[in-house]
Order: structure tokens, then C-alpha cells, then sequence
């Protein structure tokens, strides 16, 4: 059994609290968030069932995904009319550049602020 098999593999939940399977490798009938919500499933205020754990080489570490039960999820509340209205301004308000007051068709980058066209004209009068 290599190292880390051997530290993410914790079926009884003794070493790490719950638990704990190697990636790929965790029991039926249990799933990610997103598992879930493919499924058209939500945990339903469920406590968390496992982990599953894989190495990250990149930072030196380990990545966890927490698990819930399949059998007691609950299925996704629907999209009401209000809701989607709500979505639908929250966009536009995204969309709307503040400086030019414009619809512009993307969402406008968080790190500017304003819009392309905008970022472009405050360039040209700084130049």
C-alpha cells in the first residue's frame, strides 16, 4: 500500500474524524455537492457522510471533497418566477457599466470596474 493510499484510506473515521477514502474510490450510495446537484439532488441540510482525499502535488497538500448520502438528499427546489426575475436584474446590473451607463453584453471585470471601451478612452486621456 503506497503512503498516500495508506493516510487518505480511513473507512472507520478514526484518524481523520469522519470517513475518509482514497479518489475514486468511495462507497455507493455517496456523493459530492456536484454529484448531487447533476443528479438534480441538494443534501437537504444533511450532516457531511465522508471525505475523499488525493494528493495536490502542486501545493504540497491534499484536496477533500465531502460526501453526503444519495438515499437522503433532497431534490432541488424549482426556479419561480421571482427568482429568475432576480436573477435576470442581478445580471443586468453586472453587465451595466457604471461610468457609461451601457448594456455591454458581458459581464464587466471585477479588477476595472468599468467596461473595455471606458478603460480605453480613461488610457487615451491619461496618454
Amino acid at each position: 500500500m503506497s503512503g498516500v493510499y495508506g493516510k487518505c484510506f480511513d473507512p472507520t473515521g478514526a484518524r481523520h474524524g469522519i470517513p475518509t477514502y482514497p479518489w475514486r474510490m468511495a462507497p455507493d450510495g455517496l456523493a459530492t455537492m456536484r454529484q448531487l446537484r447533476a443528479r438534480g439532488l441538494r443534501p437537504g441540510g444533511q450532516p457531511i457522510a465522508a471525505q475523499v482525499m488525493r494528493a495536490n502535488r502542486r501545493a504540497g497538500g491534499v484536496r477533500v471533497a465531502y460526501l453526503y448520502r444519495i438515499d437522503r438528499a433532497a431534490r432541488v427546489r424549482p426556479m419561480t418566477s421571482r427568482k429568475w426575475g432576480a436573477l435576470a436584474l442581478a445580471m443586468l446590473a453586472r453587465r451595466t457599466c457604471p461610468r457609461c451607463r451601457l448594456d455591454i453584453g458581458y459581464c464587466i471585470p471585477r479588477s476595472y470596474g468599468i467596461c473595455g471601451a471606458c478603460i480605453a478612452a480613461a488610457d487615451q486621456s491619461a496618454a
